[in-house]
């Protein structure tokens, strides 16, 4: 093509973009003076070598004449801000105007030479964050992300405890004892000679899985509110919230087993919680059973028994033959009556959820202590983000009562949703109130994942831009099409892949639906799982956890996200079954603990890649080197004899020299006396060469090898 014509042709695609730009200007004059185009003669339509800053000049002359024609009189100034800049993530254009104290002019040159389309730019458009930080710079300016402030604004509407009661209204309460200990040292047992039921018999395993509050009559009539904890390492934020609404802890240790990881972490919550503590020494039946040992072994942690001139009751048990119990209740009765437990049993209520759950037929069901205040039917509570009025309460044996006083442990139903285990239970006026605090304390959480996710999206944009510009200093010295070129072969590998497939080429994925039966076994797995540190070999990921037996929900989130659907102690009805059959969704049901977390960490295995390991078969050492003539090329051959196993022709080689492997593949010939072989064995002399070119010396070693594919575990320890 002439040369001519190309330059003409280039002129005027650029005369086009200048006349887009001078269009766009004048449309900006909205009350403002009429703007007249400039009359371009016809010999400026044809210009040798014009550029496109000529046109911008032009363009920005008639601006600025527009902006200070007959206005300058009537227009005010606006104050100029100097320093920061308050940002938000989206604003318009004439926000940014007002928060920057600059015209609207002054906001249309700054993105003249942006990706943004001036044409459809109006004063109310919206602007996004990377551009408004851009404008704020090029003014020379800094910015800062703007605070929230409608929290100030908003009234607080929470609901708080009352005031100390007066010690006038105050009234004895049963002591509230935490029973505490290792794995099978016998808390349950304990409970279940106390209570005369068959608790233990029903559990799984023999290990309990879930908090239980119990309220024991004594022949003397006292009464006792005891919970029981599991003693399992899963469940440790379990036995830590019994510590913090109890008056004493009972430390169970089997007396032949002695001081375990799990009583040494129970006397920590006590000690933590300023609980006084009861020895209970259990199994003292057995033959084995040393007593003395276990008192010594916990002078090492600070608990003193009184015969060693501490201030701890130790007192020798036998759970399951029940002796020596009685001891142990009037133990805990005279620790009480030192301890003066009153409570006020009037007005508002107030307590703890020990635990919840959801059940079927029921809804929403809650374990609570009450700590002040007399619970009724029709009572409206609040606790966490949640509410009810009291429908009915039953007691530890599932009788319906009419009445709690403080001391005593309930179950609660009428619950609109499963508050967490830990929350305190306040009692409101009405209902409209409860709504009240439940708006309140929803907003304040709302308020602070906001501040927190700012703070995360301004790290990841930190961390974004500082690689963005190594990048590009790394290719500051290239020129544009050298860079594009660069950046082309770097990412051409991904170009035909959808987003998804991109991500999943990264790493691999474990999706996991977690179902509990209440809320504090759903918790002790959550935090299991967030101690999973290995996402480098498998990425864990939470899509979903709640409370109750599987649903079809359940089913169609673990069928959108390939998961799995772990359930510990839930059921899964057939139908349910039969569809996760039918869209191939992988549904493991526990009643034991540990034993969904192996088969978790199996299920992870099951996603990482097989690694390969190379088995010797063979190996031979190079005792002469020589070279034969194939055609017009020579080709080294190593006259080698075998060390140990043997060489196999149709496996791998691999030559070694100095500790360094040279070299790896097959060999392109292998003889014997002249014989082309398969097989050299131990002791045996032999030539071979390469299917490349190498040169061999003497000394080198020659490893005939097998490659094998082994399941690579995950490093992953879950501490148990």
């Amino acid at each position: 093509m002439n040369r001519g014509l190309i330059l003409k042709f280039e002129n005027l695609v650029q005369l086009r973009g200048v006349c887009r730009q001078l269009r766009t200007l004048s449309y900006r004059k909205v009350n403002r003076a009429q703007w007249k185009p400039v009359q371009l003669s016809a010999h400026h339509v044809y210009p040798q070598f014009w550029q496109k800053d000529k046109y911008i000049s032009i363009a920005l002359s008639q601006h600025r004449h527009l902006a200070t024609k007959e206005e300058t009189k009537k227009k005010k100034k606006i104050p100029t801000t100097r320093g920061e800049v308050e940002i938000r993530q989206k604003m318009t254009v004439e926000e940014l105007a007002q928060a920057m104290g600059k015209d609207l002019d002054h906001i249309y040159e700054a993105l003249l030479y942006t990706d943004i389309d001036l044409d459809s730019l109006e004063p109310d458009s919206v602007l996004y964050e990377d551009h408004i930080k851009l404008i704020v710079k090029k003014s020379g300016m800094k910015y800062k992300s703007a605070k929230l402030k409608e929290e100030k604004e908003r009234e607080n509407t929470d609901a708080v405890k009352r005031p100390p009661a007066d010690p006038a209204v105050l009234t004895p309460r049963p002591p509230v004892v935490t029973i505490l200990g290792h794995v099978d040292h016998g808390k349950t047992t304990l409970l279940d000679s106390l209570r005369k039921t068959q608790v233990a018999s029903m559990e799984a395993g023999g290990i309990t899985q879930h908090i239980g509050a119990f309220l024991v009559h004594l022949p003397s009539g006292e009464k006792i509110t005891f919970l029981d904890t599991p003693g399992h390492a899963a469940f440790s934020a379990m036995r830590a919230r019994g510590t913090h609404v109890t008056d004493i802890v009972i430390l169970v240790v089997a007396a032949e087993d002695g001081v375990m990881q799990q009583t040494i972490e129970s006397i920590q919550h006590a000690k933590n919680a300023g609980v006084p503590l009861i020895l209970a020494i259990n199994k003292c039946d057995k033959p084995e059973a040393d007593p003395e040992r276990v008192k010594k072994e916990l002078l090492a942690h600070d608990v003193v028994c009184e015969e060693f001139g501490g201030d701890v009751q130790a007192v020798n048990i036998s759970a399951l033959k029940g002796e020596n119990l009685m001891v142990l209740a009037e133990a805990t009765v005279a620790l009480a009556e030192v301890l003066e437990l009153k409570a006020d049993a009037t007005g508002l209520v107030e307590g703890t959820v020990i635990e919840s759950r959801k059940e079927k037929g029921r809804g929403p069901v809650t374990t609570a202590i009450i700590q002040r205040g007399t619970l009724r039917k029709g009572c409206v509570l609040v606790a966490g983000k949640t509410w009810a009025k009291v429908r009915f309460m039953f007691d530890e044996n599932g009788k319906a009562v009419d009445a709690a006083s403080p001391g005593i442990p309930v179950e609660i139903m009428g619950w609109k949703e499963v508050p967490s285990a830990g929350d305190e239970i306040l009692e409101v006026e009405s209902e409209q109130r409860a709504h009240e605090v439940v708006a309140w304390r929803t907003y304040v959480e709302q308020q602070e994942k906001m501040k927190r996710d700012v703070e995360v999206i301004e790290a990841k944009q930190k961390e974004h831009r500082m690689e963005y510009e190594k990048k590009q200093q790394k290719l500051a010295h290239l020129t544009w099409r050298q860079r594009k070129a660069v950046l082309y072969k770097a990412n051409k590998h991904q170009m035909f892949y959808k987003p998804k497939e991109r991500t999943e080429m990264d790493k691999n994925v474990l999706s996991v639906i977690v179902k509990g039966d209440v809320d504090g076994s759903v918790e002790a797995i959550l935090n299991i799982l967030d101690s999973y540190d290995a996402d480098d070999e498998c990425k864990l990921d939470i899509v979903h956890f709640g409370m109750g037996d599987i649903s079809e929900t359940d089913i169609s989130l673990a069928e959108a996200f390939n998961g799995v659907i772990f359930g510990f102690s839930v059921k899964a009805n057939e139908s349910i079954k039969r569809l996760a059959a039918k869209k191939g969704i992988k549904i493991k049901l526990h009643n034991i603990i540990y034993k969904l977390i192996e088969d978790l960490k199996d299920e992870l295995n099951s996603r990482l890649p097989p690694s390969v390991v190379e088995n010797t078969i063979g190996e031979a050492s190079v005792l002469d080197i020589f070279s034969v003539t194939v055609g017009k090329n020579k080709i080294p051959v190593a006259g080698c004899r075998v060390q140990k196993g043997l060489l196999d022709k149709k496996m791998k080689f691999k030559l070694i020299r100095n500790g360094d492997v040279i070299w790896k593949g097959f060999l392109s010939s292998l003889k014997h006396h002249k014989d082309d072989v398969q097989v050299i064995k131990t002791g045996m002399d032999c030539g071979l060469s390469l299917d490349k070119y190498i040169e061999f010396n003497i000394g080198d070693a020659v490893i005939c090898y097998e490659e094998k594919e082994v399941q690579q575990t995950t490093s992953w320890d879950p501490g148990f």
